[in-house]
């Protein structure tokens, strides 16, 4: 036999129904508020920072712009480097070196006297220059060590010493270490560490160093 269905029981679904739809809806523009908040944040952080942002605070950045200057006369740099690398259960994984030396003066040269190559146990294993070379303004020279050639090992390193005639701002140095290998790839950056000031006083004269002509 069917039951009838009350006014009361009708008034009670339809009320039901409302807060039903209203859930839904207040559920909706918590979503949509969310993922606005989620994507404004999302840009911030993925936006490039300009250098009208970077104005500010002027005066506590007085230190910064000093330690940018730096102007030397000529430096000792130890450049940690990696022939090699280990993956997996300790295998090694070769690597390729390219050792970078930037001139930053816009205006003077300075003078490489030497570039050495050091193995994980500190023996020399080459120089690579024969005489002193000229790097001009802004001027880049590089070293390249061959993946297959593993004499350096994982603690490899290389010296560099230059020298100017004028105290200049200093150079980057820095060895940077790639392989690739079907689809996949590695590829990293180490910069050079000053461990002396040297001038051209303090040592043997360089020599005349060869106009224009960089290590190979």
């Amino acid at each position: 036999m069917a039951t009838r269905t009350t006014a009361e029981e009708v008034d009670k679904l339809v009320r039901l129904v409302k807060l039903l739809g209203i859930g839904f809806v207040a559920l909706f523009l918590a979503l949509v508020v969310h993922t606005m908040y989620v994507t404004v944040r999302l840009e911030e952080a993925l936006r490039h920072s300009s250098p009208a942002e970077l104005e500010a605070e002027d005066s506590a950045r007085n230190d910064l712009y000093h330690l940018a200057e730096k102007p030397v006369e000529g430096q000792v740099v130890y450049v940690p480097a990696y022939s090699h690398i280990y993956h997996g259960d300790g295998d090694p994984y070769q690597l390729a070196i390219t050792l970078s030396v930037r001139n930053t003066s816009q205006d003077n040269e300075i003078v490489v006297k030497s570039i050495r190559y050091f193995d994980t146990k500190g023996a020399q294993v080459k120089a690579y220059l024969d005489k002193p070379v000229r790097l001009p303004a802004l001027g880049t020279t590089e070293i390249v060590v061959e993946r297959d050639d593993t004499s350096g090992g994982s603690g490899a390193n290389f010296l560099v010493e230059w020298h100017a005639k004028t105290p200049v701002t200093e150079p980057i140095i820095e060895a940077v270490m790639i392989a690739t290998s079907s689809h996949q790839g590695i590829s990293f950056a180490r910069r050079g560490s000053v461990i002396s000031v040297a001038t051209p006083n303090n040592g043997a004269n360089p020599g005349p160093p060869a106009s224009g002509e960089a290590p190979k």
